[in-house]
């Protein structure tokens, strides 16, 4: 797994991962990330299989997610989160 923060968006390339151990990693990420991050790109790929997109477009759920974004590029989902409070 690779992480990037850029500013106020954090990419995530979980790329190899199970869809438990992305999962929990997202989950805990997204539990860690500063007040001030706005938003998570997930890279999932889309060509070896639809676990990893179907556990991040359908089956991830965090109190920090607001929604959901399906990029043009069908191997990737954004994440706008909620602000910490």
């Amino acid at each position: 797994m690779k992480m990037k923060k850029t500013g106020r968006s954090i990419e995530v390339d979980i790329h190899g991962l199970t869809a438990d151990e992305a999962k929990k990693r997202l989950e805990h990420i997204l539990s860690g990330a500063a007040p001030d991050v706005e938003e998570v790109r997930v890279i999932h790929g889309y060509n070896s299989g639809q676990a990893l997109l179907t556990m991040v477009r359908q089956k991830l759920k965090h109190p920090r997610i607001e929604a959901k974004i399906l990029s043009l590029n069908p191997g990737e989902t954004r994440l706008l989160l909620k602000s910490k409070k």
